[in-house]
Parts: C-alpha cells; sequence; structure tokens
C-alpha cells in the first residue's frame, strides 16, 4: 500500500502524465474529431486505419486517454491530501513556546531591550501587530511569553486551491468525454431535423453567404427557429464564431454545401451545320426531356459532378463540392438511335463536342453546351452537447483564484519571545514570508522600530 502511495505521490509521475496528455491534446485538436471512415481515408491515406485503431479520430472517448485522467486525478489528490496536514498544521496551531536562538535564525530578525514589565512589553507587542491586521496565539511561563503572529494565512492553501480547479477540471473532461455529443445537422432553407438526444427540432429558415467585394467568403448565417412540442420557441441567427445555445446544446456555423443530387441544369442544343439553330432544355441530373426537333428528340442528363476529376481507375469523380469544374454526362436520341454521349464542361464548352454517340464513326449531328447550374444551397451545423463545459469553467475559475492566492497573497509569521531580566525586557523576534521578501523585510522594520521606540 505504502508502495503505492509512493507512486502516486510522485512529482515525477505528474510532469510525466502532464507531457502525455499534452501531447495527446495536440494530437486531438490537428486530427479532425468524429469524422466518418471515407473522410479519414481521403485525409491520411494508408495512416489512416493506424490513427482509427488507436481512437485517435474519438481521442476524448477512448479508454486510454480516460484512464491517463483518472490517473492525473489520483496523482493530484494524493499530492494535495499528503502535503495538506502540515500546512494546516502551521497555519492554524497554537502558539508553542521556542528558544530566542531559533527564533533569531529566521531570514528577517532583530534583538533589543525594553525598559517595561513583561506585562506591559507584551501588551505593546500585541497592540503594534493587530494594528498590522496579525492574528495572534501566545504562550506564557515564569518571566517568559512567546508570541506567535500571522497573516495571510490562506496563501498557504493557493497550491490546495490549484490543485482542486485541476480536480474539477479532469471531472469536467472526464464528463465530457463520456457524455458529450457532437452531430452535423445540414438543413436547406425550409428543412426541419430532431436535435440528437434531445427533446426539440430545428428549423432552418434561411441560409445566407455574405461575400467581400474579390468574391471571397465573407459570412455565413443561419437563421434557425427551434421547434419544441410543436409550437416555435425561439428564431435566432447562428455565424461563425456566435453559436446558438438551448437547453444546454450549442449550434454552430460548421460549413455549407450544395445538393447537388437535385442541380437544376440548363442545356443548349445546337447544330454545327446551322448556327441559327437552338434548342434551351432544363433538367436535373437524372431526367430526360423531350426535344421539338427531327434530328433530336430526346436528351437526358445521366450524372452531374461540380469538380470533375478522373480518379483511380478511370473513374469520374467530383474533387470537391466547390463548382470548381461542373461538368455534366449528357446522353442525346433521335428517336430510337443516340446520337450524342459525352462529358461536357461549363468552363470548357468545345471540349468533348467532338465525340458524338459511342462507336459511332460520323461526327455528331448536335453539339450540347452547359450553359448554366444551380443547386440549392445548405448550412451545416454543428450541434454539440458538453455536459461537462461547466465544470471546466469552476476549475478554471478555481485556478485562477489559487494562483492568486499563491502570487499576490504570500503568508506571513512572527515569532517574538519575551524575557524578563530584572524588570527589563529581553526582546528576540524573527520572521518570514514565502514571497515578497522585500515588502516583508520592510514590514518587520517598521513593526519594532515602533514598539521599541513607541509614539
Amino acid at each position: 500500500m505504502r508502495a503505492i502511495w509512493r507512486f502516486l505521490s510522485s512529482v515525477k509521475l505528474a510532469i510525466v502524465l502532464i507531457i502525455i496528455l499534452t501531447t495527446a491534446s495536440i494530437v486531438g485538436t490537428l486530427i479532425p474529431q468524429g469524422r466518418s471512415l471515407a473522410e479519414y481515408s481521403a485525409r491520411y491515406g494508408s495512416l489512416s486505419g493506424l490513427f482509427v485503431a488507436l481512437r485517435l479520430t474519438r481521442l476524448y472517448q477512448s479508454a486510454w486517454f480516460l484512464a491517463l485522467l483518472l490517473l492525473f486525478a489520483a496523482n493530484t489528490i494524493v499530492c494535495t491530501v499528503s502535503r495538506f496536514g502540515p500546512k494546516w498544521r502551521r497555519a492554524f496551531r497554537s502558539a508553542f513556546d521556542a528558544e530566542a536562538k531559533a527564533v533569531l535564525s529566521l531570514r528577517s530578525s532583530c534583538r533589543f531591550r525594553l525598559s517595561l514589565p513583561l506585562a506591559a512589553a507584551g501588551e505593546r507587542v500585541r497592540t503594534e501587530l493587530k494594528r498590522r491586521h496579525y492574528l495572534l496565539s501566545e504562550s506564557a511561563g515564569d518571566n517568559r511569553a512567546f508570541i506567535e503572529a500571522r497573516k495571510r494565512r490562506l496563501g498557504w492553501f493557493g497550491s490546495d486551491v490549484v490543485h482542486i480547479g485541476l480536480l474539477v477540471i479532469l471531472a469536467g473532461g472526464f464528463t465530457s468525454g463520456l457524455a458529450g455529443r457532437r452531430s452535423e445537422l445540414a438543413l436547406s432553407d425550409g428543412q426541419m431535423a430532431d436535435v440528437p438526444r434531445a427533446s426539440f427540432s430545428v428549423r432552418l429558415d434561411k441560409f445566407e453567404t455574405e461575400y467581400y467585394p474579390q468574391g471571397g467568403v465573407k459570412d455565413w448565417k443561419s437563421t434557425v427557429t427551434v421547434i419544441e412540442r410543436g409550437a416555435a420557441v425561439l428564431t435566432r441567427t447562428i455565424e461563425v464564431n456566435r453559436p446558438l445555445t438551448y437547453r444546454g446544446v450549442s449550434f454552430y456555423q460548421q460549413g455549407y454545401g450544395w445538393n447537388w443530387d437535385l442541380a437544376r441544369l440548363v442545356l443548349e442544343i445546337r447544330k454545327p451545320g446551322q448556327s441559327a439553330f437552338s434548342r434551351a432544355v432544363t433538367l436535373k441530373a437524372g431526367e430526360r426531356a423531350a426535344v421539338d426537333d427531327p434530328d433530336v428528340t430526346r436528351i437526358a442528363v445521366r450524372r452531374f459532378v461540380p469538380d470533375f476529376v478522373i480518379g483511380e481507375g478511370g473513374q469520374v469523380q467530383s474533387r470537391s463540392e466547390e463548382p470548381n469544374n461542373p461538368a455534366a454526362l449528357v446522353e442525346a436520341w433521335k428517336g430510337e438511335e443516340r446520337v450524342f454521349s459525352s462529358w461536357i464542361f461549363a468552363k470548357y464548352p468545345d471540349f468533348g463536342q467532338g465525340h458524338g454517340a459511342a462507336g459511332a464513326a460520323a461526327p455528331p449531328e448536335i453539339a450540347v453546351v452547359l450553359k448554366d447550374y444551380a443547386a440549392a444551397a445548405y448550412s451545416v451545423l454543428e450541434a454539440a452537447s458538453d455536459p461537462g463545459a461547466v465544470l471546466i469553467w469552476i476549475g478554471c475559475a478555481l485556478i485562477t483564484l489559487g494562483l492568486f492566492v499563491a502570487f499576490y497573497w504570500p503568508p506571513r509569521e512572527i515569532r517574538i519571545v519575551l524575557e524578563d531580566s530584572q524588570g527589563r525586557v529581553e526582546l528576540a523576534a524573527g520572521g518570514q514570508a514565502s514571497k515578497s521578501r522585500d515588502a516583508f523585510q520592510a514590514e518587520f522594520d517598521a513593526i519594532f522600530e515602533r514598539i521599541r521606540r513607541p509614539a
């Protein structure tokens, strides 16, 4: 048992745990938490499997991280308990008798005689120390008195308050790790979604993107309404760094996107040999539409991607959700004969126009141009429930208080021995302070200068 106690009270253990927890927290900050395996694979490649196996993608819920928090909490508790008793006895013990030699060995000391009886000398000392707000404890014997004066005694416990603050923060982190929840809500205008593990829903009333004059995104704004028991409770606008909090759930503006699966495309059909010919057709991906022309009777959009790229295995895929290189796979028929089948590009209208139908030997009779494309924007909100946040804020306040007490409220103590010698009193005094020693020395000198030469 003693070996376990020594292990848990080790300062080296505390240092090692702090280094490990700090390093792990940095890794958890650099690696996005709680994303899909596909996103990790795209971001980190072959390392994604290792990150998932080590639970670095859900670090704060991992068993090993929570175990480290528990071990650090145990270390902090044992260190605090083992040092608390001596501090308490030093701050609040009753006065004990001491020899003049021991008193004079303290950092600040003085010795002189007073032409007063022992009782009068003791009263003068007590009066001056109380005037300086010292709390006194005394012991007396034959022809001898001992006075111990202390003030700012709580300064001895500043480090203990810091330790308690750390424990509260650890409790908050443990609570957040076990009970905290984060989820993404992708909402289009007018769409409503239930909030996971909550008794209410949210509806996106309006999503806006503000741009700088140069074209960059300035801000995203999501106006949302909280729905509870079928009734609208409140409506707020969420912006980046301006979340909405309701019943312990905070909603953050995380991002935005477009619903490209329902994109509406505007196609223009042309005939290379007839410059005046033009037909505009509007349809969605997966739809087909009739065309009133003998050379092309039907047209269809098989697929649409906002950022065309050819990936592994020659497969067409979208590099991102941004419309950097929008393209559509279009097919057209003349009766039952397919006369056009190709990818067409909004930014490169001439590319792909010479292919015609697959396997066709002759040039195509028509050309198709992707004139316009549009998709409904959606807002991505993060719903975060963090039940340990209150504990973490309380812990931070305690740490701040503890540091203030430890550094700006240092305890001071003065010990005085009075000995009666033939109607005169020999006074020996010594004192010490944990910090601000120069200021204490000035106070010490002023106290005993006044005692020696009363006004």
